[in-house]
């Protein structure tokens, strides 16, 4: 009797830590998720709505407490009154909001599908290839990746003088195509590749390139996808490499521009980032899986 006692409690025991950390990840889950919600929900209020619900923020950001008449933060997940103006100014009125849009998508489109050749040829050498002069260029890679970006800023900028792309959208896409983050994680994943394929499809007479496009390439899809997302999402947030590498203003990228527009109309400001997340949003939860598999060097493959 004893026994089924301490047993229930036991349970009961195991069963009230589990709902504690059920409660907490879910209270954590709810305060990253927060923002995100408000900026969308917020992005359908009316101007003078958000002035009343947050003016005592934006008026000390801008320094003129006449433009605001609330005294005090009232956050809210429901607009009292729904409306789409802010988006019909973005979308339609205004067009200015579009180009810096497509100025985004023009400069890490090409960054990424660049990135990813590289380094999957690269990646390939790496895992294939050994010898002293491989092993040094890989740690020079590694090196590389260690550095934060904003250290190499300066000299990039010195480079696109020099190769006469300074103010160009190359002088972006170029450093960013030969990055060292992705040849890093592919060639980690290659060389888990089991050699006893390799050297199957050898026996059957494949060639390099052979082995290439039909072992390395078909088993390297899942971290193939979580790197490309990986450095789409990065890239597309990218805000120092356009304000030191490009000097005309309408070729900077949305991401430098919300940052222009947050204090001079909040209203705006929450539906120009509305639109801005909506992309690597829908990419994260559409290849939440690629990511994590390919993080997690799933499918099959063990060293």
């Amino acid at each position: 009797m004893k026994a089924k006692t301490l047993k229930k409690l036991v349970g009961a025991r195991k069963k009230a830590i589990t709902a504690l950390i059920f409660v907490f990840f879910a209270v954590v889950s709810l305060v990253f998720v927060m923002p995100t919600v408000l900026t969308f929900t917020n992005s359908l209020m009316s101007k003078g709505e958000i002035a009343a619900n947050y003016g005592q923020i934006f008026s000390s950001v801008s320094g003129d407490a006449k433009v605001f008449v609330a005294t005090e933060t009232n956050l809210k997940l429901i607009p009292d009154r729904v409306t789409f103006d802010q988006y019909f100014n973005v979308l339609i009125k205004n067009p200015q909001y579009l180009i810096k849009f497509w100025n985004s998508v023009i400069l890490t489109v090409p960054i990424v599908l660049g990135q990813i050749l590289v380094a999957l040829l690269a990646a390939y050498g790496f895992a294939r290839f050994d010898g002293k002069i491989r092993g040094i260029i890989f740690f020079t890679y590694v090196i590389l990746m260690l550095m934060p970006y904003q250290v190499t800023l300066v000299p990039n900028r010195l480079v696109s003088e020099m190769l006469n792309i300074y103010d160009t959208r190359w002088a972006i896409i170029l450093p960013g195509i030969f990055s060292p983050f992705a040849v890093f994680i592919l060639t980690k994943f290659m060389r888990r590749i089991p050699t006893a394929m390799i050297e199957a499809a050898k026996l059957d007479g494949a060639g390099e390139i052979q082995i290439f496009f039909r072992i390395c390439l078909p088993m390297s899809k899942s971290i193939i996808y979580s790197v490309a997302i990986l450095v789409f999402i990065d890239y597309w947030n990218m805000v120092e490499q356009p304000l030191v590498l490009l000097k005309t203003s309408d070729m900077h990228p949305l991401s430098v521009f919300l940052s222009e527009i947050n204090s001079g109309d909040a209203a705006l400001a929450f539906a120009v980032a509305s639109i801005y997340m909506i992309i690597p949003l829908l990419t994260f939860l559409y290849s939440e899986d690629y990511i994590v598999e390919g993080v997690a060097y799933a499918g099959g493959v063990k060293g």
